[in-house]
């Protein structure tokens, strides 16, 4: 059966249920959203009035931040309704999902009013979190069944690239094996196959780590500030680490998942991990349940001054304190250095409490996912896949474990009272000694059952050029260049957020000159957390605090004859960004032949930001873009302030959609990935169709229109405006009338047609002045000192 999705029923708007409904619409399926109508409300209410609860609900989703939608006219593809008036509609839906409150009566209530109306061969999945899916399909009718399972999401399902798909023994596999390749493709999600155990794959393992630290930081003393600093970023997990996690998911839902496991799994070897300390049951107890409460953990208050302060709660005392910044000899050492897999090592071989800390909690939990082979599922890889899509962390738990040698910490852990499961005794007695391995670009998992390594499912359309180390071609302190098979090659580089500095810059050319001699083009893309934060403004700051004008000068150049390159190589060059993508990484997005942006790619000229103008090509390319853009039943200057806005504003697209209702990604032209693991595949694709259907390289421009005093004056008077009403200041009208001087190439008496170049030399011109302010120089330390990116 040929099955196309067109429009889906969401069965309950609470958090979960808008914004799945939310994430539907974003990818531009109908959606029709549902819930109870208020009590007591008359049958005969106007629509408005019955349907309050979930309109109430998809207005609030709507609004939340971060936004659950792409952008702002995903609204459109949501219709609402409640149970009672539109549950009939339902009959016009490709796939029915329920998401209301986590009882399995009401559930079953539910299913029994949806199978009234749901024609025969209409998906129909739950995204319940805990409760057994076999338990909600029963008394259905067989049709039913054979097209039911779980389909978990994770909250939120925009951001979280979680989805776990939950068959019955009564499930269709081709309706599995549909599912699976849907989410992927179409919902841009890692679709991880569970068995329909307690909590699934990602909860249950993700769960047991929280309370194995909890109970972990008892045993050594360890402060809620101290656990937070020691399970972050610098073990590859996100910032909210683990007790801030908590206060976000909910203290209420935690334990409510914790006790779920410790009842309903008697056999669990670490069921005692489960039990809920005194201190956490009376959190649940005061009501302290995290974000939704407004306290947990942590505690937001007023200081003296008015200034916003975060106190951290003391579970001896049960008293919110002010936060104490952790000291620890290894965590210390530890975070300079920029390789993860180094850091893991250097923190369990730690002698201080932190390196204690680091031993019993990994040796935990090793221990746990060894023993969950094949309770929970019968692949390792999923269990991995589960973790980094759920909840964030870098690397999965068994990738850790190889990181610090199997065998080794085997050892290590029974040494110090931790059990191994039989079947990792028996794959390291055999000779094998990591639970992946990669072999000509391909990642390979071991298999308990048959004893031996199978390849990732996905081949072909998932590279990670990590993998293609024995391909590799070159290298220089930034950048690794390799081999991605069918004549094709693939950079990247690896600098603090994907800064570009001399080193990628050199690396960009050396793979186009490569790639020129003996391939068919050359793929861009990154895999660490963003594609790109932009320039290297160290190296700028550094040169301008030095008045060293012809070395910035040099450096200015050498970017925008990099761009160059990209745009007039003789073989196709695809860019794959994905996260942030700022400034001159945007810059290098603008000049490639295509692009693959991720879904989630946040692309912006944010120059402006620290007092400079796009000086890598960015001016020059939004002002060629409005040139032709331009057309004869419109005022010329409208496209041209558009795009002068965008720069001057320091915007930044909140999605690749937004990147190409912004003009940053050319629509009918670049290609939006969903699945950002697809998208470097995606990317290699396109050089081959470019490079095969015969491809030229490009004539340099010399017919873009600029406008000259004819817009220069229009523009030079909204900046003054801007500054009188006190929206800009001094410093920022000054550059953004260098800006509008470049954007309008110069100050020219009439519209004229010029050259790239000719753009090229302005823009770098007003870039070069403004490295001598006072004030861009001062915003450029901010933002050095500040390690955060430049932003609007």
């Amino acid at each position: 059966m040929k099955r196309a999705i067109k429009k889906v029923a969401v069965l309950g708007s609470g958090v979960m249920g808008s914004r799945i409904a939310c994430h539907f619409a974003g990818i531009g399926v109908q959606v029709l959203l549902l819930d109870i109508t208020p009590k007591d409300i008359a049958a005969d209410a106007k629509p408005a009035e019955r349907n309050k609860i979930v309109n109430d609900a998809l207005t609030a989703a709507i609004k939340s931040n971060p936004s659950p939608v792409y952008h702002k006219d995903v609204v459109k593809k949501i219709s609402t309704g409640n149970f009672e008036d539109n549950m009939k509609d339902i009959a016009g839906c490709d796939w029915i999902i329920e998401v209301v409150v986590e009882r399995l009566d009401i559930k079953q209530k539910v299913f029994e009013q949806v199978e009234q109306y749901r024609k025969p061969g209409t998906l129909i999945t739950s995204n319940t979190s805990g409760i057994p899916i076999y338990m909600m399909a029963e008394g259905r009718s067989e049709d039913f069944k054979k097209h039911f399972c779980g389909t978990h999401f994770f909250n939120p399902p925009r951001y979280l690239r979680l989805l776990e798909i939950i068959p019955t023994p009564h499930t269709d596999p081709a309706i599995v094996d549909f599912l699976m390749n849907y989410g992927d493709l179409y919902l841009g999600k890692t679709t991880v196959l569970c068995k329909d155990t307690p909590a699934f794959i990602a909860n249950r393992i993700g769960v047991f780590g929280m309370m194995a630290i909890m109970h972990v930081k008892e045993k050594l003393k360890l402060s809620i500030d101290e656990i937070d600093a020691l399970t972050g970023p610098v073990i590859g997990r996100p910032k909210s680490a683990t007790f801030r996690t908590a206060d976000v998911v909910g203290i209420d839902t935690l334990v409510k998942v914790a006790r779920g496991v410790a009842d309903n799994c008697p056999a669990d070897e670490a069921r005692d991990q489960f039990t809920i300390p005194d201190w956490l049951e009376k959190m649940a107890g005061n009501n302290w349940l995290g974000d939704k409460t407004g306290q947990g953990f942590f505690k937001k208050t007023k200081g003296a001054g008015g200034e916003k302060e975060i106190l951290t709660l003391n579970l001896d005392t049960m008293e919110y304190a002010p936060r104490v910044k952790p000291k620890f000899a290894t965590l210390e050492a530890a975070k300079p250095v920029d390789d993860l897999y180094t850091r893991l090592k250097m923190l369990l071989a730690g002698q201080d409490k932190a390196g204690e800390f680091y031993r019993h909690f990994h040796y935990s939990l090793f221990s746990y996912i060894s023993f969950r082979i094949p309770e929970i599922s019968d692949e390792l890889y999923r269990v991995d896949d589960a973790m980094m899509a759920g909840f964030g962390w870098e690397i999965g738990a068994f990738e850790s474990w190889d990181v610090l040698g199997v065998a080794k910490t085997a050892e290590a852990m029974k040494a110090a009272g931790y059990k191994v499961a039989t079947w990792v005794e028996e794959m390291l007695a055999a000779g094998n000694k990591s639970f992946f391995k990669v072999e000509g670009g391909r990642k390979f998992s071991y298999d308990p059952a048959s004893k031996s390594y199978k390849a990732l499912p996905g081949g072909e359309a998932f590279i990670v050029m990590s993998n293609y180390t024995d391909k590799q071609i070159w290298k220089n302190g930034s950048c690794r260049l390799y081999e991605l098979g069918d004549d094709v090659l693939g950079l990247q580089w690896f600098t603090k957020m994907g800064s570009i500095g001399s080193d990628v810059l050199s690396g960009i050319q050396t793979a186009i000159d490569k790639a020129e001699k003996n391939y068919k083009g050359l793929v861009i893309a990154n895999e660490g957390a963003n594609f790109s934060a932009g320039a290297n403004v160290g190296m700028i700051f550094m040169f301008a605090i030095e008045q060293d004008y012809d070395e910035l000068n040099m450096a200015i150049r050498y970017f925008q004859q990099t761009m160059m390159r990209a745009r007039y190589s003789s073989v196709p060059v695809v860019v794959a960004p994905h996260g942030l993508t700022l400034g001159g990484a945007c810059e290098l997005n603008l000049h490639a032949d295509k692009c693959h942006p991720a879904a989630e790619t946040y692309t912006g000229l944010v120059e402006l930001g620290v007092g400079l103008i796009p000086g890598g090509g960015g001016t020059k390319e939004f002002v060629l873009r409005a040139s032709d853009e331009m057309h004869e039943d419109e005022p010329e200057t409208i496209t041209l302030k558009n795009r002068f806005l965008s720069i001057a504003t320091a915007k930044v697209a909140t999605s690749a959609h937004e990147g190409f209702n912004m003009g940053i990604y050319r629509k009918g032209q670049d290609e939006l990935a969903m699945n950002q693991g697809r998208r470097i595949a995606d990317a290699k694709k396109s050089v081959i169709e470019i490079y095969d259907a015969g491809y030229t390289t490009p004539v340099p421009r010399n017919d873009i229109k600029v406008l000259g005093q004819s817009a220069l004056g229009a523009l030079y008077s909204g900046v003054h405006a801007m500054q009188t009403a006190n929206y800009a200041t001094a410093h920022d009208a000054l550059v953004a009338k260098k800006l509008a001087y470049v954007m309008c190439g110069g100050d020219l008496s009439e519209p004229t047609l010029v050259s790239e170049q000719y753009l090229l030399d302005l823009e770098r011109e007003a870039f070069l002045s403004l490295c001598g302010e006072k004030k861009t120089l001062e915003r450029i330390q901010s933002v050095l000192k500040s390690g955060r990116p430049v932003r609007n």
